[in-house]
């Protein structure tokens, strides 16, 4: 930003109050290579395909007016998990997409052919510590899956539960960054995927999985394959259901900070968790009451 832009920034905070974010923000603070122009060009295309999921994306306007906050949420669908896009492209047309919105991703997604350049113009970053804190830092909003590929390849009895396999590290890094968590749990999406078994022990005898950070192999079952193992099948439809929940100061709530001691950690931890898993069994008797 130009030291006259800066300047009227500061003039319209000073009458108005918070700046309008137009004035203020760097759409890409972090320099990832994150592009609002390639986002704007192939929003259409995203559209179409989060629209076989029938989606709703509620509780937005409970978002603050600007960042950083870190977005906290359940992952399912299996390879192809419809989570991320169904909130990035409600959010994108709710609240443009200039906003410096990052999400995490596997490494293994950025090393794929013409995947990954993609995923970085529409704000895609490495999931890891380092890399989502410089984001925060920067001014930007982060969306993170705690549960990673355990809770995306829950099995199918388990579709309705909140699984981030005891993964604390985003309370940690609340609490590093000063931000606060919004919750965002994902009703439906783990109907269009049959996880059979997370595979758990089959990765034990596959070390390059282990050395890719891959921890799940799952058995699957759908078309074309029947019963594959970790292959990607066609979801068959099914309605989701995004709530995205009201901003959590930590240390308001928790009087917490980043020198707790593991024990309360564990304590907000098993209190957010909870508070999501009470979300997704408010959607779960909602749909059930519909389809009566």
């Amino acid at each position: 930003m130009s030291s006259a832009a800066t300047a009227i920034a500061r003039q319209h905070e000073h009458v108005f109050g918070r700046p309008e974010l137009a004035l203020i923000r760097d759409p890409d603070p972090v320099r990832t290579g994150r592009d609002p122009e390639f986002i704007r060009r192939n929003l259409g295309r995203l559209e179409t395909f989060t629209s076989y999921f029938n989606p709703e994306v509620r509780g937005l306007d409970r978002l603050p007016a600007q960042g950083p906050f870190l977005i906290v949420g359940n992952h399912s669908g299996g390879a192809t998990p419809p989570d991320m896009p169904l909130l990035m492209t409600s959010w994108w047309n709710t609240r443009g997409v200039d906003e410096p919105v990052y999400g995490l991703f596997h490494s293994a997604f950025f090393n794929l052919p013409g995947v990954g350049p993609a995923m970085t113009k529409a704000g895609g970053i490495e999931a890891n510590p380092e890399a989502a804190e410089k984001a925060l830092r920067a001014g930007g909003s982060v969306v993170v899956f705690p549960g990673g590929d355990h809770e995306v390849f829950r099995p199918w009895s388990e579709r309705h539960q909140i699984e981030f396999a005891g993964r604390k590290g985003f309370i940690r890094l609340a609490l590093r960054t000063g931000v606060p968590i919004v919750p965002a749990v994902s009703c439906g999406a783990h109907n269009s995927v049959v996880v059979l078994s997370r595979g758990d022990r089959l990765v034990r005898w596959m070390p390059h999985l282990r050395m890719m950070r891959i921890k799940a192999m799952p058995i699957m079952l759908g078309v074309p394959w029947g019963i594959s193992f970790g292959l990607p099948t066609l979801p068959p439809p099914a309605k989701v259901t995004v709530d995205v929940g009201a901003p959590i100061d930590l240390k308001e709530r928790y009087g917490a900070d980043a020198g707790d001691s593991d024990a309360l950690i564990k304590w907000i931890y098993d209190d957010l968790t909870s508070q999501m898993q009470r979300t997704m069994d408010s959607l779960v008797r909602e749909r059930e009451m519909a389809a009566d």
